[in-house]
C-alpha cells in the first residue's frame, strides 16, 4: 500500500529557468512524509511519531522538470525498511503517467525531552508494516 498526497504547487516554487527548484522537491517530500507519519498520531489518540523524529539521510532523483501549474503533483510514499530505530521513506513525486522525482528518506524516532534517538514503539511498526513494500520483510 502506498500513502498518497496531493502537493499544492506556488508560484514561488518555481526557478529561473521555469520549473520548480530542485531544493523545493525536499520540502514536498518533508510535506507528505509528516502528513504520512502523523496518521497514526494524534487524531486517534495515539502517541506515535508525536514526540519527534530527525531525517538522518535524503537521497533524490529528479527524473524531469515540474513545470508549474495549477493541479497538485501527487506524492506516493511507501516504506522500504524498518529497524529498531529507524525507517526508510520511498518517494515517487508523480502525475498519472510522469515521474518527477523518485527518493528516499531515512527517518529516526526522537525523543525530545531525552534529546536522543529512540526505538519504533510496536504500534508504530505495526502502522508501518502496512506501507511496506515487501510484506513479510521486516528488520527487527
Amino acid at each position: 500500500m502506498r500513502h498518497i498526497y496531493a502537493c499544492p504547487l506556488r508560484w514561488s516554487d518555481m526557478d529561473a529557468f521555469g520549473h520548480v527548484n530542485n531544493v523545493v522537491f525536499l520540502r514536498y517530500l518533508e510535506e507528505a512524509r509528516i502528513d504520512f507519519m502523523f496518521r497514526l498520531a494524534p487524531g486517534d489518540g495515539s502517541p506515535s511519531f508525536s514526540g519527534g523524529s530527525v531525517v538522518a539521510r535524503h537521497e533524490i532523483d529528479y527524473v524531469r522538470p515540474l513545470v508549474h501549474r495549477h493541479e497538485p503533483v501527487t506524492v506516493e510514499s511507501w516504506v522500504t525498511k524498518i529497524s529498531a530505530a529507524s525507517l526508510t521513506i520511498a518517494y515517487e513525486v508523480k502525475d498519472d503517467d510522469q515521474v518527477y522525482v523518485r527518493a528516499s528518506t531515512i527517518v529516526v524516532p526522537y525523543d525530545l525531552e531525552a534529546q536522543r534517538p529512540r526505538r519504533i514503539t510496536a504500534d508504530e511498526k505495526s502502522y508501518l508494516q502496512e506501507y511496506l513494500d515487501t510484506p513479510g520483510v521486516l528488520v527487527a
